[in-house]
């Protein structure tokens, strides 16, 4: 048994003490340090309590840490020099298994699946990969995890997902940065309504920025930098995951460019050069977003084979450079209806969609279709050959602040506050420069 006396300890509302898990004083928060308390996270984790706080000091740790104890904090003390590597060996970084989890202050790379997994899921939480990449749980009763944050993580060079919230209800990614998804470098999936907000993150070196599969309802990507990926963003519904078809996201006030980076994973190929891509989405709110110099389209708007896109609003967006600013297409089956784009673009497929599709649209309308060329693909790289992630912000007093309380519903944004970013957004925590 780990010795834990000198663990640092707080009493709600009391004075200080020392106590052995299992023995504490009702109120007690303790902080659990690595190496100094317990010689691994795992080992640190294994020992907290609901309300503890698991600090890590500068490191390189090769281990799979899954946190299924609620309420417990996972911080690094410095961001850089806390990292989880997974040495091509390990499924994951972390595994969130549990409600009111904080991850914080470090990074994970180098895994063969992803950096960081949140998931309600029992048969995702071992590890087990779907087809495509994705995960695929079968006739598993849908379980949501109730609540978390992934705040300040850099994830890099991992084989699928970079921070990936599946089966995930009322947490928020932020201040994060997600490089050589193999995949994508922040995934949301498999929540309705989710509640979950993607904040103030850089995601860019992944095959796609950002994905959101069967997600909605209360879920806001805002002010982020989707940029220099193969693809920016989706948001798509796939009969892999449940809760089939996605709808209801915000995307709004984020800068979307420059996705057609060739040194880059290579997957995603089918959509490479594209800013925003919504593929069978419905009831989508894409609201002021900077979308620029992407080669094939800024935005694409499609059908799945069986599932159509219907009430998608593309609302004062700022588009420029990009191969076509808007692209609608619907080549197989499934149509489009009640689609409308409101404010300038300078090239539409078809030609005047901003005058034919105004908003507000009758919702049985149909959209009009186009075709888009598609521009061949550069060969990409490894994920494990993409650059190393510029100096990211720290955690705030990482080494001194207690243990983060994660509220059982994040605050949401004030949409309407919301403005069109700037070029510069995020540009000091990247590699890939936008003019």
């Amino acid at each position: 048994m780990l010795a834990i006396l000198g663990l640092s300890t707080v009493v709600l509302g009391g004075c200080a003490s020392q106590a052995e898990p299992g023995h504490r004083p009702d109120g007690t928060r303790v902080t659990i340090r690595v190496p100094a308390d317990a010689p691994t996270i795992s080992a640190a984790v294994s020992l907290a309590q609901p309300g503890d706080l698991v600090l890590v000091a500068p490191g390189e740790y090769h281990e799979t840490v899954k946190i299924t104890t609620a309420q417990v904090t996972l911080r690094g003390e410095v961001r850089e020099k806390v990292v989880i590597d997974g040495q091509l060996r390990q499924d994951n970084g972390v595994v969130v298994a549990a409600s009111g989890v904080a991850v914080e202050n470090l990074t994970v790379r180098n895994n063969t699946q992803n950096g960081v997994l949140v998931t309600g899921s029992a048969k995702a939480a071992t590890g087990l990969p779907g087809r495509g990449g994705g995960y695929d749980t079968g006739d598993e009763p849908i379980r949501f995890l109730g609540s978390f944050l992934v705040s300040h993580v850099t994830a890099t060079r991992n084989g699928l997902y970079g921070i990936y919230a599946f089966s995930a209800q009322h947490g928020a990614i932020e201040h994060s940065y997600a490089s050589g998804g193999a995949d994508s470098g922040i995934y949301v999936g498999q929540c309705k309504p989710c509640g979950i907000v993607v904040r103030d993150n850089v995601a860019e070196l992944n095959a796609v920025g950002y994905e959101g599969t069967n997600a909605g309802g209360d879920l806001y990507v805002v002010g982020n930098r989707f940029s220099g990926n193969r693809v920016g963003l989706t948001t798509n519904s796939d009969h892999q995951e449940k809760l089939i078809p996605q709808e209801g996201a915000v995307i709004a006030g984020n800068l979307v460019a420059a996705n057609q980076q060739p040194a880059t994973p290579e997957q995603a190929d089918g959509g490479w050069g594209i800013g925003i891509g919504i593929d069978g989405g419905s009831g989508n709110e894409v609201l002021r977003n900077r979308i620029t110099g992407n080669v094939h389209a800024g935005l694409v708007l499609t059908a799945t084979q069986d599932v159509p896109a219907r009430g998608n609003r593309i609302v004062d967006g700022l588009f420029a450079a990009n191969g076509a600013d808007l692209g609608w297409t619907f080549p197989g089956v499934a149509k489009g209806s009640g689609n409308c784009v409101r404010g300038a673009t300078a090239r539409t497929v078809p030609d005047g969609l901003a005058a034919g599709a105004p908003c507000p649209a009758d919702a049985a309308a149909v959209s009009p279709s186009g075709t888009l060329p598609r521009p061949a693909p550069p060969r990409g790289i490894p994920f494990t050959e993409v650059a190393v992630p510029p100096a990211q912000p720290q955690f705030p007093d990482a080494r001194t602040a207690g243990p983060t309380t994660v509220p059982p519903v994040p605050v949401f944004p004030d949409v309407a506050a919301i403005g069109v970013p700037p070029v510069s957004l995020l540009a000091d925590r990247a590699v890939v420069a936008v003019s």
